[in-house]
């Protein structure tokens, strides 16, 4: 069977609220027309350098994309695999999920939870956040403010660019992330699904102190990737491609004249059409607009294609919101991971050519680390490369200066027409000048399947692989030269969300599923992991039929070891359930203790014409906060009685 998560989003600002936007890319056929000669992508050296001049610079990006011109552009040549292996979020050693908060521009407010994060100090923007005293979301695509103490809504905004997604917060500000339309005057039209760049991001600067109020916008040709926020200072990266007004064949134009055209038109495209390009509106309307960065601050590795950038922005939640100050790289990549002193950002070639031959390369994925612990734009230190693709971003883990990188391969020759073997490993990176360099590894997990979750807790590894059974691999890494596994358990189904819960004991979300790998329902499991050489499995709870955002978004999941719950979003789907009978969704509370799990029941939202769905939940003092579309319920903890009911209307 197959399986795949999803990634994670936002950015932030101080003293109100900043908003992201990202709208979805145009689809992409995996099919690769006749006129594409491109070669599979190879291992190739991934040190950084800049361009001496703008002139050197597009002298290269024009030679380096003219091979990956085809008849619809860069369209069908490139597939942009979100639906095979990639990434998304999981968990590390030092999880701030569940972590009692009581900031000190909160110091009066009750204690409360905060969004379950990789890495304790480093926030991730999700769909709502609280401070204690006030809860700010976005659950509906606009921002609403709530206050604690009266449980009402005290303001609401339409945000900028679009449908606002997730954000932020910081005192009183707030970022956030919503679809953006792109630069206006500087979009590409696009009449065709294989255009792979339709895409824009938005990010809005929020001031919280009353009434929302947007201080600036700032709109971005590009596709935001993901952010990360220490303190007051948050990194934006923005995924973006050039801006060329490619040809399609038609039923005047064939393919020959739409290849001839195309390649044609990358000999005089200025350098401008591959810069990402910025508007920036503020509270009273101004704007301005331009690149986004200069091209003698974008830099390249010794091979690239020529057809993608990243940029990493950089906002301080107490100024103004800006530009970002761009930091640019020639790659691709869609998974960031962060602590407070570095961000990485991997890129496992999702633009892939899928030919047959593509499909027994051996897989890579390229690392970028940028030191952030200096105030300003971070800098580019360091860069390597790993074999196989990732999971998510919790298939990265810093400690103690080495990066654990989790991978997933399909490396194995066969027949070209089958599927290679997969297999997985962890390889162990540290930084030895600007190189990333292997100085460890452990494979052969899982051959036949692929990882599931992974979770770093300190020098120990956890992986869990699956095709029928579900094998939670045990890895010790004290020694970074020489990690080994220790220890395998093998149940059925799988783990998609990994979370360490003290005393030796891992908590793990995810399917249920027959001995033939046939899932059966959401599955909550207790791992012992206390002897790493002998895991036991020591409890469960399973919802026949159902599912968990938490499988796909860790954010969905809240661990209060304060009250010991366990809360998860679940959508239940009881078996033998007709196609017209209606699912219902709610959030399972689930009590930890004494090694097993304990179901205290599972609180709904009010529904008139439809399910709303539970996204979030909320710890706020002795009240469990849930979040949906249609409104926030405030329900007891004790008894789980329902105190208020917010819609958003």
């Amino acid at each position: 069977m197959t399986r795949r998560p999803w990634g994670s989003r936002a950015a932030l600002f101080g003293g109100a609220a900043l908003v992201v936007g990202v709208s979805a890319a145009s689809a992409v056929p995996a099919v690769v027309d006749e006129w594409r000669t491109t070669p599979p992508i190879e291992a190739v050296p991934v040190e950084l350098v800049a361009f001496d001049t703008c002139d050197t610079a597009l002298a290269e990006l024009r030679d380096a994309i003219s091979p990956h011109v085809g008849v619809y552009g860069l369209g069908s040549g490139f597939l942009r695999a979100h639906g095979e292996v990639t990434t998304d979020s999981r968990a590390s050693a030092d999880s701030s999920a569940g972590t009692p908060k009581s900031a000190p521009e909160a110091a009066d407010a009750p204690e409360h939870s905060t969004t379950n994060t990789h890495e304790a100090g480093v926030d991730e923007p999700d769909l709502v956040k609280t401070d204690g005293k006030r809860v700010v979301t976005v659950a509906d695509g606009k921002l609403r403010v709530l206050d604690v103490a009266t449980r009402r809504i005290t303001g609401t905004l339409d945000v900028p660019g679009g449908h606002a997604s997730q954000l932020l917060l910081h005192e009183d500000r707030a970022l956030v992330v919503g679809g953006g339309g792109g630069v206006a005057g500087h979009r590409i039209a696009v009449d065709s699904p294989h255009e792979p760049y339709a895409e824009g991001a938005a990010v809005t600067l929020v001031d919280l102190t009353a009434e929302p109020r947007v201080l600036n916008t700032l709109t971005v040709d590009g596709r935001y990737v993901d952010a990360r926020q220490v303190d007051g200072v948050v990194r934006v990266v923005v995924h973006s491609g050039p801006r060329l007004p490619w040809v399609y064949p038609t039923e005047e134009r064939t393919e020959a004249e739409s290849l001839i055209k195309n390649r044609a038109l990358i000999v005089t495209a200025p350098i401008g059409d591959w810069l990402p390009r910025y508007e920036l509106t503020s509270a009273d309307g101004s704007r301005s607009e331009g690149a986004l960065v200069a091209c003698d601050r974008v830099s390249r590795p010794e091979q690239h294609s020529g057809t993608s950038m990243l940029s990493v922005l950089t906002f301080d939640f107490p100024g103004d919101l800006g530009t970002g100050d761009a930091v640019t790289i020639l790659a691709d990549g869609d998974t960031v991971y962060g602590t407070g002193t570095s961000l990485y950002v991997a890129d496992d070639h999702h633009l892939r050519p899928m030919t047959r031959t593509a499909r027994n390369t051996p897989s890579t994925t390229a690392i970028h680390q940028f030191d952030i612990s200096q105030q300003g734009p971070p800098k580019h230190v360091a860069s390597g490369q790993v074999g196989g693709v990732l999971l998510n971003q919790y298939s990265l883990s810093e400690h103690e200066g080495h990066l654990r990188v989790a991978t997933t391969s399909a490396d194995a020759p066969g027949i070209p027409e089958a599927e290679p073997a997969t297999q997985s490993s962890v390889t162990v990176l540290k930084r030895d000048g600007a190189k990333l360099q292997e100085v460890g590894k452990v494979d052969g997990l899982g051959v036949g399947e692929r990882i599931y979750s992974v979770r770093f807790v300190g020098p120990v590894g956890y992986v869990v692989t699956f095709r029928q059974v579900d094998p939670l691999y045990t890895l010790d890494l004290s020694d970074p030269a020489k990690p080994r596994k220790v220890g395998e358990l093998k149940i059925t189904g799988y783990s998609a969300y990994l979370h360490p819960a003290g005393d030796g004991k891992l908590i793990g979300v995810g399917q249920e599923a027959t001995g033939q790998g046939r899932t059966t329902g959401t599955q909550v499991s207790l791992f012992d992991v206390s002897d790493p050489a002998a895991p036991t499995k020591v409890a469960g709870h399973h919802l026949p039929g159902a599912n968990s955002e938490v499988e796909f978004d860790p954010h969905a999941f809240l661990y209060w070891p304060a009250r010991d719950l366990v809360l998860l979003p679940v959508l239940d789907v009881p078996v033998g359930r007709k196609p017209v009978e209606p699912t219902s969704s709610g959030l399972l509370v689930l009590r930890l203790g004494d090694g097993a799990f304990t179901a205290l029941g599972t609180v709904r939202h009010e529904a008139s014409t439809y399910d709303p769905g539970i996204r979030r939940a909320l710890v706020i003092g002795d009240d469990l906060w849930t979040v949906s579309a249609a409104g926030i319920q405030v329900t007891r903890i004790d008894g789980l009685a329902t105190r208020s009911w917010v819609p958003f209307t």
